[in-house]
């Protein structure tokens, strides 16, 4: 695992990579009308149409990562003490990056 991050920050990145992606997207659809390269209105209506696309995908993932947070059982982290969420059996904590676990015969090296 390259990021050791709590999964509910990888849904959370994931959205703000697509927010960032679909306004990319616009700016180039835009720049292609102003700086009136050929073909701007195709490339223009594209990059808007792409972005909007893009943009109500992240609007999903974050709907997504709320329910799931909301769902999430809430635990101390034995490492720094502060409170965290986990998604599932096994998770990391959102503020060290420990590995945490609700199975009692988890292993407890780490990964």
């Amino acid at each position: 695992m390259l990021f050791r991050t709590a999964k509910i920050h990888t849904f959370r990145q994931w959205g703000l990579l697509l927010i960032l992606g679909g306004m990319a997207f616009m700016i180039t659809g835009t720049a292609a009308l102003v700086f009136n390269m050929p073909g701007a209105r195709i490339i223009a209506t594209l990059g808007l149409i792409v972005g909007l696309l893009t943009m109500s995908g992240s609007m999903v993932v974050y709907f997504v990562a709320g329910v799931f947070s909301t769902n999430a059982v809430q635990i101390v982290c034995p490492s720094c003490g502060k409170a965290t969420k986990i998604l599932g059996r096994n998770d990391r904590c959102m503020h060290c990056h420990t590995r945490l676990s609700l199975d009692p015969q988890a292993p407890k090296k780490p990964l």
